[in-house]
């Protein structure tokens, strides 16, 4: 699939506007261009008069496999390395933070790493019974980010957020994911669509205005989003993460990619001092 136009497919009924991401082959992965055309796709909800919700879902089997980090560094100095990084990921989440309308996330299935701590910070979760959570930061070598690093226990409480967080990396189902505080609704597979448009118009019918769970405000996660995102810079340039990247590429015949990082994680201990 090539045509950005194809990555998020749109619909509009009853005042709620449906985007799915679609690009099956690479489990609905946040590349370049799929949020390139999904960052597009919440610019016109959000100025469509038509538009007084939004659902986010992606074309099955999965909801989405997060950021594809392969593609998220490139040669280059260190201090604009971590400038791009900073901005990158602080961007990201303020897509879906500064997003006006409602906004509700439909998990249809396994959801990793930024897809779902993004979620987190819409007005609601209803999930499939297929659906996963999962939040590898620890094993990764990376900061948390999206605002899980204190939202996650908020929401849930910190036994369940350092579970997620940490090295156990425990993945919810969706009744899980509901029994913690993550999500709010669970359905039957085959109904999910069904739920989520039902959930939605009645934001819409109403005038919902945007909200954020478990009492956070914008300004304070706008702040916490700005601070995590110096953080996963920081984690994305140190040498175990660099290493762990080169050799999960390089397992994947992914040569381009490995040799990027390889470069990177043996010239760290020279550049890093230049930061």
């Amino acid at each position: 699939m090539s045509a950005k136009k194809d990555l998020i497919l749109s619909s509009t009924q009853d005042g709620v506007t449906t985007l799915t991401m679609n690009d099956p082959r690479r489990l609905n992965g946040w590349t370049a261009p799929m949020l390139e055309a999904l960052t597009e796709a919440f610019a016109a909800a959000a100025s469509d008069a038509n538009t007084g919700a939004l659902i986010l879902t992606g074309t099955d089997p999965y909801y989405c496999a997060g950021v594809n980090l392969g593609g998220a560094l490139k040669l280059g100095h260190p201090r604009d390395l971590h400038a791009m990084i900073v901005e990158h990921n602080q961007s990201l989440f303020e897509m879906f933070l500064n997003f006006p309308k409602p906004l509700l996330i439909a998990v249809n299935g396994p959801a990793i790493g930024a897809c779902v701590t993004s979620a987190t910070l819409c007005d609601g979760i209803v999930a499939s019974e297929k659906a996963t959570f999962s939040t590898p930061f620890s094993a990764l070598g990376v900061a948390a980010e999206g605002c899980s690093s204190v939202h996650f226990a908020r929401l849930m409480n910190d036994t369940h957020a350092q579970r997620m967080l940490g090295p156990e990396g425990f993945r919810p189902t969706g009744t899980e994911a509901v029994e913690m505080g993550l999500a709010q609704w669970v359905v039957p597979h085959d109904g999910l669509m069904a739920k989520a448009q039902e959930i939605a118009a009645g934001w819409a019918a109403v005038g919902k205005k945007r909200e954020f769970r478990a009492g956070a405000t914008l300004d304070e996660l706008l702040e916490i989003n700005r601070r995590e995102s110096v953080q996963v810079a920081d984690s994305f340039l140190s040498r175990p993460f660099l290493k762990g990247q080169f050799r999960f590429l390089w397992s994947k015949k992914k040569r381009g990619p490995a040799l990027t990082f390889m470069m990177l994680w043996l010239s760290q201990p020279a550049w890093s001092r230049l930061r």
